[in-house]
């Protein structure tokens, strides 16, 4: 008994609920009405999530956050010109190692914005800079609907893509209304949410948890695991396990060399290593039309791997502390 509570205390419990999320997907899929509840659940959550830390920050942290220009611009760099890098001269070095479609949805992954809700997520448990990471993240969503099709066109040599205007109103409707409502509403609630953070932490752990859901759920009910073998599969994942950690290594390296403080190093790493899935998918469909079964495979890969890694790097953040020269006051939420 004494052992088991030894080794479950070492257990990071969050991404223990990430791995048990996955393994009930693949058990259990949400498939028809199921699939379509569980994704109106999802977008709840990001609606709520934006919306608390809204009503959470005040107007002059956010000021502060928009103006961390070099903080931003580390964040796109990583995300538009690092990430594109690495993937094409992966490519390079080992055109044969990948099947052509498995090598084309490892470009669109390098090319595609970094995901929101998780990346602020993780610098909140973390104890990063949460002004700038709301700030930055949604600014690379925005950025990426223009940006992902130009960039993963003119890598896989495709031109005339056309760009809807409709993701860019789901953003805008999805991510930055909530955050505004909740800014709005912040003299009425936002004292609650300072009293009692547990409010705040809990929208927190489980939006991640939904999306973990929802995201694997839909690769099972589709067949797309069926569509590759095991040593592609593997293949894959070690590509994507090595991209994710180059990417992390070089931003906290830099980050440290050019004198940011802890709590934007925190924001940086987890703003600059991330990839949208929810951005992806509808990319490749309109990239590679009915071809996108197993495009999007090292996405899916790449992006339970993010998770999983960043809630190992949160708490390991987390458990450290920020240090007191800080410019920011940073929330811890373990």
């Amino acid at each position: 008994m004494i052992l088991l509570r030894s080794v479950w205390s070492r257990i990071d419990r969050f991404l223990a609920a990430i791995l048990l999320t996955v393994a009930f997907a693949a058990v259990m899929p949400a498939g028809g009405d199921v699939a379509e509840a569980v994704s109106w659940l999802a977008d709840g959550a990001i609606v709520l999530l934006f919306f608390m830390h809204g009503a959470k920050l005040s107007p002059e942290e956010a000021l502060v956050g928009a103006r961390h220009w070099r903080l931003h611009v580390m964040v796109f760099l990583s995300t538009f010109a690092l990430f594109p890098l690495l993937g094409m001269s992966a490519r390079l070095l080992a055109p044969g190692f990948l099947p052509g479609p498995l090598w084309a949805g490892l470009i669109l992954l390098t090319a595609l914005p970094s995901t929101v809700q998780a990346s602020i997520v993780f610098t909140s448990v973390a104890g990063g800079n949460v002004p700038a990471a709301m700030c930055s993240a949604t600014a690379s969503s925005l950025f990426g609907v223009f940006l992902t099709p130009l960039i993963a066109g003119f890598l896989l040599t495709q031109h005339g893509l056309e760009i809807s205007a409709r993701a860019v109103l789901g953003i805008v409707v999805q991510l930055l209304l909530p955050f505004v409502a909740g800014q709005l509403l912040r003299p009425w609630i936002g004292a609650y949410l300072t009293r009692y953070p547990f409010a705040l932490k809990s929208v927190d752990y489980g939006s991640i948890l939904i999306l973990v859901y929802s995201a694997f759920s839909h690769g099972v009910v589709d067949g797309i695991w069926h569509q590759i073998d095991a040593g592609d599969l593997m293949k894959v994942a070690l590509v994507d396990i090595a991209l994710l950690v180059s990417v992390m290594t070089i931003l906290i390296f830099a980050s440290r060399r050019l004198g940011f403080s802890r709590a934007d190093e925190i924001t940086i790493v987890f703003c600059g290593s991330k990839k949208s899935l929810v951005n992806g998918i509808p990319i490749a469909s309109l990239l590679f039309a009915g071809h996108a079964g197993l495009v999007v495979i090292p996405l899916m890969l790449f992006h339970q791997m993010q998770l999983m890694v960043c809630a190992s790097l949160a708490r390991h953040y987390a458990a450290r502390g920020v240090t007191a020269s800080d410019p920011l006051p940073a929330r811890r939420s373990l």
